[in-house]
């Protein structure tokens, strides 16, 4: 039957979501959240644990660091937005088998103003 399987429940964010709202959260601020921070900041009737969970996962990942506050732990992010998709990019473009055609596909979708970005940094205007 079509449309019964979401009837009554919201709909289940994927870890992955999950992820990238963590790491959102803690990009947003300057200083080091705990998991209830978090939970509070996130909203939509996340559970604790869920978060608690999703920090251990980016914590073993290397994406966040734990900062010891007594019994309780506060995380910041080991890395910003850019350096986190930059080696995203990096490493896409290790495991493809011809990583200049990937870079030219990758080129030719370029906005105009990413396209501009990209030339001054390349011409060493931009850094």
């Amino acid at each position: 039957m079509a449309g019964t399987r979401s009837r009554g429940r919201a709909e289940r964010r994927s870890a992955g979501e999950l992820e990238s709202e963590v790491l959102a959260t803690l990009w947003a601020t300057e200083r080091p959240l705990t998991p209830a921070e978090i939970q509070h900041e996130i909203g939509g009737g996340l559970a604790y644990n869920t978060v608690h969970t999703i920090l251990k996962r980016l914590y073993d990942k290397g994406l966040v660091l734990r900062d010891a506050d007594g019994r309780r732990g506060a995380y910041r992010p080991a890395k910003n937005a850019a350096e986190l998709t930059a080696e995203a990019m990096h490493e896409a473009l290790d495991r493809g088998p011809d990583p200049i055609a990937a870079l030219q596909q990758f080129v030719t979708g370029l906005s105009a103003e990413e396209e501009r970005a990209l030339r001054e940094l390349l011409a060493g205007d931009g850094a």
